[in-house]
């Protein structure tokens, strides 16, 4: 495990984002930064900034190296499920994914009463909501108690804030076929069943996660963009969770949950500007994340060597890429006319 003064020398040498003239088709993500090919392919950088309530709050120190190689750690451990978008890696920080026609749903699937955002399982029951994404929860469930079964929470992608769906309204609306939702719905709940089984091993609690799909030319379901990443799951200890939850305290997490409750603490992050994440909360931020990889994948975190920078390297790996496969770059028509 990394030291926090370890840690402190990347402070000044994080990933903020990448910059390809060659490459003009940059569709630029809360944490990803993405470049098309002309094969059809598309390349993505994961970054090192930190998103939480929609609004990026700084960089952290190893933050995208570590969401992309605990992807690919999960996305091995699951081919037999599902497919995954990944063609190949290039660079600690860089994929080339295949491009998939995305659905516009981001699946959520929960086992624990817990959340802080505004669409989270928690936040709309504490409100008083007892039919939440078109299922009824009934009344005396606690904060951080697990659910008699893992369920689907549904949220549409908004461009500004993700919106709570039920089932019955992706299909009434069209989004998705009956099929399409089945198949959807059985591979999500296989995915965090395994997800669930190998993080108990370690000692981890997944208490939810969520799954991006979308679907090949020739109409084949592929998971893409991350799984089971600090980012996109709630991970707690399993050897403190009944002694904290018998104090009423929250379980000790390992993931985005530490940042959002700085946040929450200190604003209303729907009303009020977020503030700057401190230099000191990247540190602790950082040594989270590099304990959750080295967590669930048994491996060693082995940092990036300060010269070349993060971005230099990265602009490299993509360069040889480019060159070696013999690329170029597909042009964009909405990036032409701006």
């Amino acid at each position: 495990m990394l030291h926090s003064t370890e840690i402190e020398q990347y402070l000044t040498a994080t990933l903020a984002g990448i910059n390809l003239p060659m490459l003009p088709c940059c569709h630029r993500g809360k944490v990803r930064d993405s470049f098309d090919l002309a094969d059809g392919s598309r390349i993505v950088v994961v970054t090192d900034r930190l998103s939480v309530f929609d609004k990026v709050i700084g960089c952290i120190p190893f933050k995208g190296q570590i969401l992309n190689q605990t992807a690919l750690h999960w996305f091995q451990k699951t081919a037999d499920i599902v497919a995954n978008h990944v063609r190949v890696v290039i660079d600690p920080n860089v994929v080339v994914v295949e491009r998939l026609a995305m659905i516009p749903i981001e699946i959520i699937v929960r086992a624990y009463m817990a959340g802080t955002s505004r669409t989270s399982l928690w936040t709309l029951y504490k409100a008083g909501a007892r039919t939440l994404y078109g299922l009824h929860f009934p009344n005396g469930i606690r904060v951080n108690h697990q659910l008699p079964q893992p369920v689907i929470t549904p949220t549409t992608k908004g461009a500004m804030h993700d919106t709570p769906i039920s089932a019955a309204d992706i299909l009434a609306h069209g989004m998705l076929s009956a099929e399409q939702w089945e198949q959807i719905a059985d591979v999500a709940m296989r995915l965090f069943a395994r997800g669930s089984a190998i993080a108990r091993r370690h000692g981890l609690i997944l208490a939810d996660t969520k799954y991006e799909f979308g679907f090949t030319a020739d109409g084949r379901l592929m998971v893409a963009d991350e799984i089971h990443t600090p980012d996109s799951s709630r991970y707690w200890l399993s050897n403190s969770y009944e002694d904290r939850l018998s104090r009423e305290q929250n379980p000790e997490s390992l993931d985005k949950d530490f940042a959002r409750s700085w946040v929450i603490a200190r604003c209303d992050p729907y009303h009020q500007s977020i503030p700057t994440l401190p230099p000191e909360m990247a540190v602790a931020f950082s040594h989270r994340y590099v304990s959750l990889y080295e967590t669930v994948t048994g491996l060693t975190f082995v940092p990036p060597p300060l010269h070349p920078t993060t971005s230099t390297r990265v602009q490299a790996s993509i360069k040889h890429y480019c060159a070696t496969a013999s690329l170029c770059p597909s042009l964009c028509a909405a990036s032409s006319k701006k």
